[in-house]
């Protein structure tokens, strides 16, 4: 998974988030390190796309849940990524994660 990260990743693609920016080979290591959680899942859901000449811009919400500590967590972001579309293949260049407050 690592190498198809590093190929479809800018090389200075930035993640912004609450708990601060990340670039590339950071983002890497903290999405691929550490213990597989088989209780942990992803849906991605409401995306929209813009797509301007060598530009694209997907907007949407991912929805978390699994569980940590013997607990179960359900947390819910909203996210623009910004593609670009250089030789011959989109890459990701930006995004930015927002947990949408509990009962919203």
């Amino acid at each position: 998974m690592r190498c198809v990260f590093r190929i479809l990743l800018v090389s200075r693609k930035l993640r912004a988030a609450a708990e601060g920016r990340r670039h590339k080979a950071t983002y890497i290591k903290e999405f691929t390190d550490g213990d597989i959680d088989s209780t942990e899942s992803q849906t991605l859901s409401d995306e929209s796309v813009i797509v301007d000449r060598d530009t694209a811009v997907i907007v949407g919400t991912d929805t978390a849940s699994g569980t940590e500590k013997g607990s179960p967590y359900r947390v819910v972001f909203r996210y623009p990524v910004t593609y670009v579309h250089r030789q011959g293949h989109w890459l990701a260049l930006a995004e930015h994660l927002v947990e949408v407050p509990s009962g919203r």
